[in-house]
């Protein structure tokens, strides 16, 4: 086909669950996995903040003790009435950044295709969370 074909671009964000303040964005290549995106933009992040994370970060409790993410379903089995549970309460603290991105998709650069240049994607999401920032703080003091 006469496609040219680029892999997609991936994001990941880390928010403050209280404020839901951006704190720090990461940026890599799609075929690039979430986890080994995480260690390799190597967030500060003391020992005490709780990590919430989708099934993409399975395994890191190795990295960080305090962080949670949901049970993964045993082969040729369904999940039981516990970990059932504790996935949807996970979920349900993790819906914040489910909002934010939302926010964030509101700029069509983010929820379509990229066709600028790709070495101006990170400022320019970086631009975009700054207004999300800015006018979260706005709305704050209103």
């Amino acid at each position: 086909s006469g496609k040219k074909k680029k892999p997609t671009l991936k994001s990941q964000i880390i928010i403050d669950q209280n404020s839901k303040q951006i704190i720090c964005i990461a940026h890599g290549k799609g075929k690039e996995h979430d986890f080994k995106l995480f260690k390799n933009s190597k967030p500060h992040l003391r020992q005490e903040i709780k990590v919430l994370g989708d099934q993409g970060y399975q395994g890191i409790a190795k990295i960080h003790k305090l962080s949670q993410t949901p049970h993964k379903k045993p082969k040729k089995s369904k999940l039981l009435k516990k970990p059932k549970e504790e996935n949807r309460q996970l979920a349900s603290e993790r819906i914040v950044i489910e909002h934010i991105y939302r926010h964030l998709k509101v700029f069509r650069i983010l929820s379509e295709r990229y066709r600028n240049r790709r070495k101006r994607f990170g400022l320019r999401f970086n631009l975009i969370a700054a207004i999300y920032n800015y006018e979260l703080r706005l709305n704050s003091t209103i």
